[in-house]
């Protein structure tokens, strides 16, 4: 069955090492994460954002996430990543999800913590983990500057307050990394990761962890995330694998054959990153 993430990333915490949470939209891009956890033996969180729930629909997805936990002997977890409707989090928790993200970064200060307070009363009450953000990831169209890449970073001090005020089970930094794909190498602060480690006792979460080195990915786990997000990077595997199938079988109209080669792909960048989040063989 399901399992709450604070069991998974509390685990990963003691132990420093990060769980990779897959961003997943349909089928397909679920059992190919879940076949590379599986596989690799490591705990898994599988996530989806507010689209993937209008788009695949609610009770699909718990429905999929249950039929996966059940076929495979790995901790799983089922996440709604960057909600910033408190409803929209609680239907999850009523459906069953056990891990939940409430976003409210864009908010200022006292409004973040007095939305996230409400989310986590209702979550705790029905035994579901919360995930918040303090602090602003950059996206795949915005333009940084330095002042502005300074000042949208997580105030060690303020993640301390926002942690106690708050009650939340993991927290969701800002130390340089981005949505999408990069322009460039990207900057990570792993000084404020560092002392943030040093402050906060829950697990610490890396958003936009697709398209970074491997190097740099391995020296954030071991300077304090417990928790890796992975969205784009299996995106690209997966529509390429497909787009490539498609290019050489122009007249194939059986999904079963050109998904073959997209879920296989995908499956090959996430034991990629279960490998270099160093969660393998960690699942027992």
């Amino acid at each position: 069955m399901l399992i709450s993430s604070k069991e998974i990333l509390v685990k990963a915490m003691k132990e420093n090492y990060a769980v990779v949470a897959f961003n997943v939209h349909n089928l397909e891009t679920l059992k190919a994460v879940v076949s590379a956890a599986s596989e690799m033996r490591s705990p898994i969180i599988l996530q989806t954002t507010p689209g993937t729930v209008n788009f695949a629909g609610l009770e699909y997805l718990v429905a999929m996430a249950n039929a996966a936990s059940k076929e495979n002997d790995i901790p799983m977890a089922l996440h709604l990543d960057h909600a910033e409707d408190i409803e929209l989090t609680k239907k999850c928790v009523d459906a069953g999800y056990t891990s939940v993200m409430y976003d409210g970064s864009k908010l200022p200060f006292e409004e973040n913590i007095e939305a996230t307070r409400k989310v986590v009363e209702y979550a705790h009450a029905h035994g579901v983990q919360v995930e918040a953000e303090l602090g602003r990831l950059g996206g795949r169209e915005e333009n940084i500057d330095v002042m502005d890449y300074e000042s949208s970073l997580t105030d060690p001090e303020k993640a301390v307050e926002f942690v106690e005020r708050t009650g939340i089970d993991s927290i969701a930094i800002a130390i340089g990394t981005a949505h999408g794909l990069y322009k460039g190498t990207p900057k990570i602060d792993y000084e404020r990761l560092r002392t943030i480690k040093n402050m906060v006792s829950i697990p610490i979460v890396l958003h936009g962890g697709s398209d970074i080195p491997d190097e740099m990915v391995m020296q954030a786990v071991k300077d304090g995330i417990n928790k890796l997000n992975i969205a784009t990077d299996i995106k690209i595997a997966f529509v390429n694998a497909l787009k490539a199938y498609l290019e050489e079988h122009p007249e194939e109209n059986d999904p079963r054959k050109y998904f073959a080669p997209a879920i296989q792909a995908a499956k090959e960048v996430a034991v990629h990153k279960i490998q270099i989040a160093g969660c393998q063989n960690k699942a027992d």
